[in-house]
């Protein structure tokens, strides 16, 4: 069974989170609704998010504002990180 286009971005920001964050987690072990934030998911600080920024910045070709009122949406599961990076990503 072929992952739909947003699943396959999903199992790449996964990927791409636990790497950036050294985690001690697997990435398929994250489920796409999981907080990122917090004690109820993978309990990410606001310096995690920061590193996470970065990287999807390098990798995926714009900005993450830290200022953002949007960034507790953006960052609130590892699918709705994944939607905003399909809608803004230029590379």
């Amino acid at each position: 069974m072929n992952a739909t286009p947003n699943e396959a971005l999903e199992r790449e920001v996964a990927a791409m989170i636990v790497e950036a964050l050294n985690l001690e987690v697997e990435a398929a072990s994250i489920q796409p609704d999981d907080a990122l934030f917090g004690d109820d998911g993978l309990g990410l600080d606001s310096i995690d998010i920061l590193e996470v920024a970065l990287v999807v910045s390098k990798r995926y070709g714009f900005q993450l504002k830290a200022d953002s009122e949007d960034n507790f949406a953006i960052f609130a599961s590892l699918r709705s990180l994944a939607t905003h990076i399909a809608a803004h990503r230029t590379t």
